[in-house]
């Protein structure tokens, strides 16, 4: 039997005016920290990547913030997968200049799929990544874009195939309805969509315990990372206490 495939423990810094905040539901932003500083605590605390989310970009109409990106390819060596503001295939040429190995496209693809087709193609699949930001409506899972402010109408489960059909190596499923509400992730949601897609799945939204991780692998266990924000930012949970947890639990981790 082949071994397990460890799950990713990622850190994911929420981006605004250069800074690191944390809201609730994906309103009531507070400021957390410098994130060159985050970044590198996470590197050295055994975070398998870090995800880098200018959270505004596309509701301000605004490409990413490339300074603070390059501050902190500069000092981290772990991979870095960004997103925010991506809507061209010269967004993924910058953003890949300056230090990330994934580019996450999210608004920009809904605008126009055929941009996850043009990036597999000159980039390959494992640097393409489509987030998708989803909330329950009347039991179906709906797409939502700039920053969970408008309802797309598309089915997530169908959006997301397409998407990975169209040459994104990856998908990043965010729960608005559990997002840093800390009750624990989406795990219908995300068991649905991992059933349906032969390409990772990243969870993201609504860690508050450690217990979370480990119902969610129970739960969910085609799902291939575990994305986190403000349960890290504020010491609440401390990735190598975290994986040691998992790895005592029977979950395969790097420890």
């Amino acid at each position: 039997m082949p071994p397990m495939i460890a799950k990713r423990i990622i850190p994911c810094l929420d981006i605004k005016n250069g800074r690191v905040v944390k809201g609730v539901r994906f309103q009531n932003l507070e400021d957390v920290d410098d994130p060159v500083a985050l970044a590198e605590r996470y590197n050295a605390e055994g975070g398998d990547e870090i995800v880098f989310y200018d959270i505004t970009a596309s509701f301000e109409g605004r490409k990413l913030f490339t300074e603070v990106l390059e501050r902190v390819a500069s000092r981290v060596f772990i991979p870095l997968m960004v997103g925010g503001g991506v809507d061209e295939l010269s967004d993924f040429d910058r953003l890949l200049k300056c230090g990330a190995d994934k580019v996450s496209v999210n608004s920009g693809a809904v605008k126009n799929p055929a941009l996850i087709n043009k990036a597999a193609e000159k980039y390959g699949s494992q640097c393409v990544v489509l987030s998708v930001d989803v909330k329950r409506e009347g039991g179906a899972l709906r797409v939502y874009t700039n920053g969970g402010r408008k309802d797309t109408g598309l089915e997530a489960v169908s959006w997301i195939k397409e998407g990975a059909a169209r040459g994104a190596g990856e998908v990043v499923l965010n729960s608005m309805d559990a997002d840093g509400v800390k009750n624990g992730f989406d795990i219908a949601s995300l068991r649905e969509v991992s059933e349906a897609v032969g390409v990772p799945v990243v969870a993201s939204g609504g860690a508050g315990k450690k217990e979370d991780f480990l119902n969610l692998y129970k739960g969910a266990p085609g799902v291939s990372a575990y994305l986190a924000a403000s349960v890290f930012h504020f010491g609440e949970i401390k990735i190598p206490e975290l994986k040691k947890y998992l790895g005592t639990s029977g979950v395969p981790v790097r420890i």
